[in-house]
């Protein structure tokens, strides 16, 4: 049996108005045909769905069970072609996303998550969190969808990373350090000082970014210990073990141990970037990748509205 849609419709049409004139009126089709189509979805089902024996039609009571059931059929469909519509443009689905720790405190990436929720209620979010070199390896894995991580990637073939900041970099110093209570530090000031560091296998962009700037400056930095997290990082200097140089967006950590303190000259510059497999198709993804761009430019414009007030 070979049943169409239009033949439901143009059914549910003639059960709703029971007068074939206006039902073919309604429909946007002349009477004979659709009376015609009528008999034939009544021969396939091998009932009669309507009573013609009085001067108006009644539905028989095959048809009274069989609009119930169509009306449902119907809506079910309207529901289909509106969940894959949706779909196709990204209202619905699942975006799993991956951050560095450092980017969990940036407030450009907070800003992303709150407006997309807020703008695609229906698209379910997961989060993970993961060194940039683990979040590269997810994309590539196809166990992420996109990640806020900070490029360079050792290798990043497949994927696409768009850079959305450069974020100033700041020396982490325990407040009794002699040098804490500066307003601001030549990075040569920190040469005798002990410093602790983020394994370069885990982290290669920020290490990179932070011995590239000690040599520029005359030396290599003394390194008395590698944290794998900047969070641990950060209650080393706490502890009083050395001085980092971390992304401006970590300064809220332990506020009473740890003094921040600005470079002169050159700031060191952590990027950011949004990361996600070259060929993704997924319009959820996209549109997230797309908000993020939108935030980005929204923050720019409130750093210079900022700036010219100062």
């Amino acid at each position: 049996m070979v049943m169409e849609l239009r033949h439901l419709r143009y059914f549910l049409a003639v059960a709703e108005q029971l007068n074939f004139t206006r039902a073919a009126k309604s429909l946007h089709i002349s009477q004979p045909p659709l009376t015609q189509q009528i008999r034939h979805l009544e021969e396939q089902l091998g009932v009669s769905l309507f009573d013609r024996s009085m001067y108006r039609i009644q539905l028989t009571d095959a048809g009274k069970v069989f609009v119930s059931e169509v009306r449902r059929i119907l809506m079910d469909v309207q529901r289909a072609v509106t969940l894959a519509q949706r779909a196709a443009a990204g209202a619905i689905g699942r975006v799993r996303v991956g951050f560095t720790e450092s980017a969990s405190f940036n407030p450009l990436v907070t800003s992303a998550f709150r407006d997309f929720r807020v703008a695609q209620p229906d698209v379910e979010m997961s989060l993970e969190e993961h060194p940039s070199t683990e979040l590269a390896a997810a994309l590539r894995d196809n166990r992420i969808d996109m990640a806020f991580l900070r490029p360079p990637l050792s290798d990043s073939d497949g994927l696409t990373v768009h850079i959305v900041m450069l974020e100033d970099m700041v020396v982490a110093i325990p407040r009794g350090n002699r040098l804490a209570k500066r307003k601001r530090l030549e990075l040569r000031m920190l040469a005798e000082e002990q410093f602790i560091l983020y394994p370069r296998a885990v982290r290669p962009g920020l290490t990179d970014a932070v011995v590239s700037a000690c040599e520029r400056a005359g030396f290599a930095p003394r390194v008395c210990q590698f944290a794998p997290q900047l969070s641990s990082t950060i209650n080393l200097v706490a502890a009083g073990l050395g001085v980092s140089i971390v992304p401006q967006a970590m300064r809220g950590l332990q506020p009473r141990a740890v003094a921040y303190v600005p470079l002169l000259g050159s700031p060191i510059k952590a990027p950011l970037g949004v990361a996600h497999r070259t060929d993704e198709r997924s319009a959820a993804v996209l549109n997230f990748v797309n908000m993020v761009g939108e935030v980005n430019e929204r923050h720019k414009r409130g750093r210079a509205q900022r700036a010219e007030l100062t």
